[in-house]
């Protein structure tokens, strides 16, 4: 059953920007360690408003970091020392699909892709590559990607956390606790 107001509906693959994954570099035209005013720039052009930025004036929180938004886009970010970019979640239901190894990561059942990265590991042979992290999310050490969960009704569908090489020793603790909630 839909919602009426259509709050829990997913944006389709076909209605969604495709971005690619470059593990701990990149995840479509934004890249790790960017400023925030430089996100916006890269975002410009895609979206009317690309940013709503919770400046630095403001303190970060007791993990260092600055959050910013892009409704419009269905992303948020993670601005840590000197407002470097740090993580980027991205919205299961109407956020860009991002690609991994052809693979869409956005919007998905969890176990489907807890499946892929678990088949993987073993392709690769890197019995290290799955971890799992709050209550039991999955987690790909090298896509630097926990696949956090949001809600969609009654479902739970993948709300990607995009990572750079140096939160992988802990991740969780590389950002705030509302990174890893359920949305």
């Amino acid at each position: 059953m839909v919602d009426r107001w259509g709050m829990w509906d997913a944006v389709p693959d076909s209605g969604r920007r495709r971005w690619s994954l470059e593990p701990f570099e990149s995840v479509g035209p934004l890249r790790f360690g960017m400023r925030p005013e430089r996100v916006t720039a890269a975002l410009e052009g895609i979206v009317r408003n690309p940013q709503r930025h919770t400046h630095a004036a403001l303190s970060p929180d007791r993990y260092g970091t600055v959050k910013g938004e892009s409704w419009g886009l269905g992303l948020t970010f993670y601005y840590g020392k000197e407002e470097r970019l740090r993580g980027i979640s991205v919205d299961a239901l109407k956020g860009p699909q991002v690609y991994a190894d052809g693979v869409a990561l956005v919007g998905r059942v969890p176990s489907d892709l807890e499946q892929w990265i678990v088949d993987r590991a073993t392709i690769r042979e890197s019995f290290s590559e799955l971890f799992y992290a709050n209550l039991g999310v999955p987690g790909s050490r090298s896509l630097g990607v926990v696949i956090g969960l949001q809600r969609a009704g009654d479902r739970l569908l993948t709300r990607p956390v995009f990572l750079p090489a140096d939160a992988m020793d802990a991740p969780v603790s590389f950002l705030p606790p509302e990174a890893w909630s359920i949305q």
